[in-house]
């Protein structure tokens, strides 16, 4: 459980829904968007933290809302793979729930 309150900061504790998204991002999202060596890759993976608190996704165009994010999750982008099928809509939410407060 600290580790868990380590990863998603000092605020109140996380809903059951975000430490379910936290596990899914550990396991799915991290090795790629948090890795310090891209060693084979054109272009390094964005850093996620505080995506939705900006008007536009990395990219600067895409809107950073839900439904871009469930998108480019779903259907991948660039050299990010797509994610289809991989994920209930339970565990979708719990990911989105995540990454908001990440």
């Amino acid at each position: 459980m600290i580790a868990l309150l380590a990863a998603v900061g000092c605020r109140q504790a996380p809903t059951e829904a975000e430490a379910e998204g936290l596990r899914i991002y550990a396991m799915q999202c991290s090795p790629c968007h948090e890795a310090t060596a891209t060693a084979g890759l054109v272009v390094a993976p964005p850093k996620l933290q505080g995506l939705f608190k900006h008007a536009t996704l990395p990219d600067g165009v895409t809107p950073a809302n839900d439904a871009a994010v469930r998108g480019i999750i779903l259907d991948g982008r660039r050299t990010m793979p797509p994610f289809a099928g991989r994920f209930s809509e339970p565990q979708m939410a719990a990911l989105l729930a995540y990454l908001h407060r990440k």
